[in-house]
């Protein structure tokens, strides 16, 4: 039976399926080593087959260049038909993503070694100008129990040109991406470390920072959403881990740290910190009088729940105070029940109650109301909606009257 080839290396058998390929277990016969074959299928239209071809081999190249102990070495790259693919060393070991399972966080020191050792990887390659884009626990394997590694630095970046990608096929993962790439913005190296806060948190809680039932409402808690901090969802994460995790899930990436090997100095003392505190206890240990990490620039973002509405709320709402209206000294409760009863048919009525009592409005006799507020009369009311209104009328006119003149 003929062994299926990819360029030189003989396939022994597939390791793994994603959304841009195959990885395959292969030979390589010139050397004699293992080595793992990702693929990238690169069945597009023939216009975007180039621009795409040529993106890949440009990243890869970049990639390639990488010589970190925390990222996997590339050894070649090359093309059959149409699927291109990446020959790089094989790695023995565990996702990170098989690792952390909901509700079951990493102990402590283990999660905190795990980080520095990704922000160590991720601070050579932006140095390198190279940003991953796609940091996530998928990407990240442990060998040996200890060493990390991080892989597909320039595969990512292929993910998101402009060239149209496969019908149906969801690429890159909203849980851990930073907001700039949630809006649609170039991710940088700042990204980097936002998802690397991410996934610190979840190994350090057992859960993901930002959660929801569908992409949008993920990504609006990406946007919007400031999770509490670790120690208070795991007891034995340090106080110093919190302002970590802050300053990393900064929604402004000039809030951020500014570069991952300062993120991994920090995550370094903090577990330096820990093992001389002894095991971790539900009380934290006191804070040393020298350090090398400063908390204050964390501080506000520790403390605020809701980036996008706290300022907001914080601004006291503008009111217009309007001073209370008295009753005015020109209002005549005679005249406007004149001209009440003028307008519902009782003008009569009121003019023969107004002699037989002769009220006077400032001095004014009761005729000259008359003549002010003759009108010609309806068909009026009957006599017993009459009798009703003409008490509700004439208590209404005393009391006016009280009013005005008390």
């Amino acid at each position: 039976m003929e062994k299926r080839k990819l360029g030189r290396y003989e396939i022994l058998a597939e390791l793994g399926k994603g959304a841009m390929g195959v990885v395959y277990r292969a030979l390589d016969p010139m050397l004699g080593r293992t080595v793992a074959v990702k693929t990238i299928n690169m069945a597009l239209e023939q216009d975007e087959m180039a621009e795409y071809e040529a993106r890949f081999h440009q990243e890869a190249k970049a990639a390639g260049g990488l010589n970190h102990p925390n990222i996997v070495t590339i050894y070649d790259i090359g093309k059959s038909g149409n699927v291109a693919y990446m020959a790089m060393e094989l790695l023995e070991g565990d996702e990170l993503r098989s690792l952390v399972a909901p509700g079951k966080p990493l102990p402590v020191a283990l999660a905190i070694d795990i980080a520095a050792q990704i922000a160590e990887g991720l601070g050579y390659a932006h140095e390198h100008d190279i940003v991953h884009r796609d940091v996530k626990p998928a990407n990240i394997m442990i060998v040996r129990g200890e060493l990390v590694k991080i892989m597909d630095f320039g595969i990512a970046r292929m993910r998101s040109t402009n060239v149209r990608t496969q019908t149906g096929v969801v690429l890159g993962s909203p849980k851990y991406m930073s907001p700039e790439q949630v809006v649609g913005k170039r991710a940088e190296a700042r990204s980097d470390i936002f998802s690397l806060g991410v996934i610190l948190y979840e190994m350090v809680t057992g859960k993901t920072p930002f959660t929801g039932e569908d992409v949008s409402s993920i990504m609006f808690q990406i946007l919007n959403f400031a999770p509490p901090p670790p120690s208070t969802l795991n007891p034995e994460a340090p106080e110093m881990l919190d302002f970590i995790t802050a300053k990393a899930l900064a929604k402004s990436p000039a809030d951020r740290y500014a570069d991952a090997r300062e993120m991994a100095r920090d995550l370094r003392e903090c577990r330096g910190r820990r093992g001389a505190a002894g095991p971790a206890v539900t009380t934290r240990p006191p804070r040393p009088a020298q350090t090398g990490f400063d908390p204050q620039p964390a501080t506000g973002l520790l403390a605020d729940p809701s980036p996008s509405t706290r300022r907001s709320d914080a601004e006291p709402d503008t009111v217009e105070i309007v001073p209370a209206l008295g009753l005015s000294k020109a209002f005549d409760s005679l005249d406007a029940t004149l001209r009440l009863a003028a307008q519902t048919g009782m003008a009569q009525e009121m003019q023969d109650l107004a002699r037989a009592t002769g009220t006077r409005t400032g001095g004014s006799p009761v005729a000259g109301r008359e003549r002010a507020f003759r009108v010609t009369s309806g068909p009026g009311w009957s006599p017993r909606d009459k009798l009703i209104f003409t008490a509700g009328v004439i208590g209404a006119a005393i009391l006016g009257a009280v009013i005005v003149f008390a």
